[in-house]
């Protein structure tokens, strides 16, 4: 049985119990009290066991709830930990695409510079030497207009490329 309900056993004896008279004392039979007593120190054990149980229990429950609420900060933290690398890395990205882009700019500026200077030396190198070309064409024009003669009057001859026009003009 319950120890409370043997408390409240006790406590109904106790209320219930005759008076003496002319006297605030009750008449208890003693048989009853022991018995109650002894009831109550052979319920006490087990409700101890079952206090003790108890709170093990409740132990328990709270070392379980400590470990995953540790669980739950400590991936929290991981992940807190992962998403600002995860946001750090993106950062270190776009600091290298806008840098990759600079040096693709830059790169591109030299290569255009650079194709432009070459272009204009090409362009002065086929002036000039359609300058000398056009000097080779008037002279060998003078010197057909002299005369059908393959030398000139310097006695150098006619270069092949031209003689080969003059002859086939003729």
């Amino acid at each position: 049985m319950d120890v409370l309900a043997l408390i409240d056993k006790l406590d109904d004896l106790i209320h219930n119990a005759r008076t003496v008279p002319f006297s605030d004392k009750v008449a208890i039979d003693r048989e009853e009290i022991y018995e109650l007593l002894d009831q109550m120190r052979s319920s006490v054990p087990e409700e101890i066991k079952q206090s003790r149980w108890i709170v093990k229990e409740r132990q328990e429950m709270l070392a379980e709830a400590k470990r995953e609420a540790d669980r739950l900060v400590a991936d929290a933290r991981d992940k807190a930990a992962h998403e600002a690398s995860q946001e750090e890395i993106v950062k270190r990205a776009d600091r290298e695409a806008a840098q990759i882009l600079e040096d693709a700019r830059v790169r591109e500026r030299e290569v255009r510079l650079g194709a432009e200077d070459y272009a204009d030396e090409v362009l002065s190198t086929l002036e000039l030497n359609l300058g000398k070309f056009l000097a080779a064409v008037q002279r060998g024009r003078e010197r057909l207009q002299r005369g059908p003669s393959p030398s000139d009057a310097t006695g150098e001859a006619i270069p092949q490329p031209i003689q080969r026009i003059v002859d086939h003009e003729e």
